[in-house]
């Protein structure tokens, strides 16, 4: 199943960014988003109805975890893993 946050779904205490990037993770996680997956920035604009900006806070953060790569000219993919939950997160 498919977690979408609509603007009437953010909470007002935590950046959307930051939100954005804890389903996209969930994603990661679960299998939903498979190793090698393409993560669209204008699907993920137009399906969290944010802007290129927040996205690219969130793509910036999940490079930064090692949960995605980024190709110029490609785009970004799940990296190939493993990727597995923490008891930290």
């Amino acid at each position: 199943m498919c977690t979408v946050l609509r603007a009437m779904d953010y909470d007002p205490r935590f950046p959307k960014w930051v939100q954005i990037a804890d389903v996209i993770r969930q994603r990661i996680y679960s299998g939903e988003y498979p190793p090698r997956h393409l993560i669209s920035e204008v699907r993920l604009e137009q399906e969290f109805a944010t802007s290129r900006p927040t996205i690219r806070k969130v793509t910036k953060a999940l490079r930064e975890e090692g949960l995605i790569t980024t190709h110029t000219g490609m785009g970004s993919f799940v990296t190939d893993g493993p990727h597995e939950r923490s008891d930290d997160e």
